[in-house]
Order: structure tokens, then C-alpha cells, then sequence
């Protein structure tokens, strides 16, 4: 990518619909439609962003190494002013992914103490027991 084309931001904003979506982060002019069906996030948030600077949206995210390295990807271009060198992307398994599946996982830590949930099943118990014992009693006096 060393004779770069530089495109303008009005441009970039005649591309702002799902069958052709640019986007520009940190003066990197980006066609992302290929990308909508496999973002993370789902296809809405690039194009609301689209035709747009999302540079501010991007880094407030905190997109993974793996994420910045596909902006080389998509880039087809540059803002005026702005000059990159032809990076490297440093994990060869980052360019493209095998699978279209993705894992995670999610540790819930709700803070709660362990007997916490003993709790909340036993004392609502106790109570109803109480309360039918208390009217079964009253019954029996009356």
C-alpha cells in the first residue's frame, strides 16, 4: 500500500449504507462491508458510524491488538494529511479467522456471600411457615 489514495470525509460519507460502508479511524479510510456480518458487535454499529470519523467510538470501545490489526485489512485509503507506513500484522492467525465461530466465556461475580442464596430460599420459608402456623393456632383458640 505505498501510493495510498487519499479520499476526503465528503467522500467518505457517500458510502454510508449497508451495501457499501466506508468508515475512517485514525485517518485510515476503511470499506468495511465485507466485515458487517462478521462484527462482533453486529452490523448496526458500523453503520451508524458509517460515513463518519469513528476513531473516538473505536479507541472508547478497547478493540483487542487482534481488531486494530484488521484496519490494515479494509484500508483503502487515507485522509488528507494523514501518512502510514505498511504495517505488519503481527500474528499470522489474525488475518483471517478459520471459523466463523467465536467462544467466550463470562465470570460472574455478583459479590454476594455463599450463604447469601440459603438465605433468600430459607427466610421467605420461615416466614410463610410462620404465618400459616400463627393462623392455625388462632383457629384452634377460637
Amino acid at each position: 500500500m505505498a501510493d495510498q489514495r487519499v479520499f476526503t470525509l465528503s467522500q467518505v460519507a457517500q458510502h454510508k449504507s449497508k451495501k457499501d460502508c466506508w468508515l475512517v479511524i485514525d485517518g485510515r479510510v476503511l470499506d468495511v462491508t465485507k466485515f458487517l456480518e462478521e462484527h462482533p458487535g453486529g452490523e448496526e454499529v458500523l453503520i451508524e458510524s458509517a460515513g463518519k470519523d469513528a476513531s473516538k467510538e473505536f479507541k472508547d470501545i478497547g478493540h483487542s491488538n487482534a481488531a486494530q490489526n484488521l484496519l490494515l485489512k479494509y484500508q483503502v485509503g487515507v485522509l488528507p494529511g494523514f501518512t502510514f507506513k505498511e504495517g505488519k500484522i503481527v500474528d499470522s492467525s489474525i488475518r483471517e479467522p478459520k471459523k466463523k465461530e467465536m467462544s467466550a466465556f463470562v465470570i460472574k461475580d455478583d459479590g454476594l456471600p455463599k450463604y447469601a442464596a440459603f438465605l433468600e430460599f430459607f427466610v421467605p420459608l420461615l416466614v410463610a411457615g410462620s404465618y400459616f402456623s400463627y393462623r392455625y393456632l388462632t383457629r384452634l383458640v377460637n
